[in-house]
């Protein structure tokens, strides 16, 4: 653990003086949730049924945008091969460069989510759609990171990813908005367990895959 912290600990040290993934994936995820909010009247009765799409939209590309940068800087800047030649397990890079992608997601996601809600004129204390997030930006980057590194040794890298990606994570995506359909429509909780339950099922099955293989697809 204190490897994977290590790890962390320089990515958060990097972006802090950088700026280059936070500042960049927050301004597009506002960017997304403002044009839209434009396009869609907050008092129509189909608000309900288009808002958890906008949301999901709005971090699903703006997470594609943070995930292309991150292996794309320790390639540029020669660290991508000081990291492989640490005395390490190479999952364990997996590991902290997962848990930094999940951070800088969850930042960006509790800062948007509340104007998000302001936006479409939804009830700001909405618990249960904290738990949908965290649920699925778990999904969300423990692909990503894993197709991250397969595409940083490629020359269409950022075109490469998002082909990659999505048709992966597309069941997370999809759960999550039905999820959040539940939760915008007032609903019980037991009505989102379902989704609940597969994107649970999900993160833990791609975890210890993307965990397994991770060695083998960071090597040039």
């Amino acid at each position: 653990m204190n490897k994977v912290f290590a790890i962390l600990w320089k990515d958060i040290l990097s972006e802090l003086r950088a700026k280059e993934i936070a500042a960049s994936v927050l301004f597009f995820a506002i960017l997304v949730i403002v044009v839209f909010s434009f396009a869609f009247d907050p008092e129509d009765d189909t608000i309900g049924l288009v808002a958890p799409g906008v949301l999901w939209v709005a971090f699903t590309f703006a997470g594609v945008l943070g995930l292309n940068r991150m292996f794309a800087m320790e390639k540029e800047k020669g660290c991508l091969e000081g990291l492989m030649l640490c005395p390490v397990d190479r999952d364990i890079i997996y590991w902290g460069k997962m848990a930094g992608s999940f951070i800088f997601m969850i930042i960006v996601e509790v800062v948007v989510t509340p104007i998000f809600l302001v936006l479409f004129d939804l009830p700001l204390f909405m618990p249960e759609l904290a738990l949908i997030a965290v649920l699925a930006t778990v999904g969300f980057v423990s692909v990503g990171t894993l197709f991250s590194a397969l595409a940083t040794n490629t020359r269409a890298k950022d075109v490469l990813l998002p082909i990659l990606f999505f048709p992966i994570v597309i069941p997370v995506i999809i759960c999550a908005v039905k999820a959040s359909e539940v939760a915008f429509d007032g609903k019980p909780f037991g009505d989102m367990l379902s989704w609940l339950g597969i994107m649970g099922a999900f993160d833990v099955i791609f975890l210890v895959v993307s965990s397994l293989v991770f060695e083998f697809v960071i090597e040039e």
